[in-house]
């Protein structure tokens, strides 16, 4: 800003800046109803669920939550079956546990290995 030397070019920088100053506070009000729209529960509700249907890993996250209490669990029917058995059922639960455990962990290379075995067979079919 260039030095002011006259009652007329005070007058005239002070108008530009109180100007300025109306144009910044509109910026600041418009700015703040965006940030309070977006703060209100419903919209923060449908951006996280528009966040994860749009997730190209969405079938992967589903998979990988459902794949281990559901094989811990097909393990420990096939160990107790109908069995009143105490000791089978306390084994059978140990065993879910343990399985929900490593499966939970190792979702990503379970999956993995599970595409590659389908790709393996579907190949061997279009041949």
């Amino acid at each position: 800003m260039k030095n002011i030397t006259s009652v007329a070019e005070l007058k005239n920088a002070i108008q530009l800046l109180e100007e300025e100053q109306a144009v910044k506070g509109l910026q600041l009000k418009e700015q703040f109803f965006i940030t309070y729209e977006s703060f209100k529960p419903a919209k923060i509700i449908s951006s996280t669920l528009k966040d994860i249907v749009l997730s190209p890993n969405l079938p992967d996250i589903i998979l990988g939550a459902v794949l281990g209490p559901t094989s811990g669990y097909l393990i420990k029917r096939a160990i107790t079956g109908t069995s009143g058995n105490a000791i089978r059922r306390l084994i059978g639960s140990v065993l879910q546990l343990g399985v929900t455990n490593v499966v939970s962990k190792n979702s990503e290379s379970i999956l993995s290995f599970g595409r590659n075995i389908l790709q393996h067979f579907l190949r061997k079919k279009e041949k």
